[in-house]
């Protein structure tokens, strides 16, 4: 089922049955396998983040004490990141309506005490490209706002297999995770919740 929640922001609810959640849950463990998560810092102060993060595509979304940036080389290992597998990216292909593929697929791993605080999207050089998200994994409670961080927000649960398109007056609008609910899925094995961020970076 798909739904407009915003104008610009759409949620697929359950658009990947269990069987195709499974399949790309085998091929994100390829990625990290040769990609390991790691937990990035925030600028300038050093604290440490939540979430556990790699990448795959042409391009990597990292965060350290210089700054928030993509680059192409694991910033642990300095290894090119993974190409994005052909199953994650039929999903950009098939949902974001963009005339060209993702370059950066960020994997973000939640653990029960996991959260993310409201943000923007912000560090590509174009936004006419949506951000396309993929749940899998536990439950999150997914809290939206407008394009300034005062901006009132709402907030809705994300389940395994949903995929969310932030695009047009949705795609510079501050979001965020403020919980996961540990148990809601059986998906991997020791729990926990991935979720992988589709993005475009540069102009095609």
């Amino acid at each position: 089922m798909v739904n407009e929640l915003a104008d610009g922001l759409v949620l697929a609810s359950g658009y990947l049955s269990p069987a195709e959640q499974a399949d790309l849950v085998a091929e994100i463990r390829q990625v990290v396998a040769a990609a390991p998560l790691y937990r990035p810092v925030m600028p300038r102060f050093g604290r440490p983040f939540s979430v556990q993060m790699s990448n795959c595509g042409p391009l990597g979304w990292v965060s350290d004490k210089s700054g928030y940036r993509y680059q192409a080389t694991h910033p642990v290992s300095g290894a090119p990141w993974p190409d994005i597998p052909e199953r994650v990216a039929k999903i950009w292909q098939d949902l974001s309506g963009y005339g060209g593929p993702a370059e950066c697929c960020l994997i973000n791993f939640y653990d029960d005490d996991a959260k993310m605080g409201l943000h923007r999207d912000e560090n590509e050089e174009v936004f006419d490209a949506p951000v396309v998200s993929v749940s899998l994994g536990d439950e999150a409670l997914f809290r939206f706002g407008g394009p300034e961080r005062k901006d009132p927000t709402k907030s809705f649960r994300l389940m395994s297999g949903d995929v969310l398109i932030m695009g047009g007056a949705s795609r510079l609008s501050y979001h965020g995770v403020d919980r996961i609910y540990p148990g809601t899925s059986s998906l991997l094995k020791d729990g926990g919740r991935l979720n992988l961020t589709l993005r475009r970076v540069r102009k095609v």
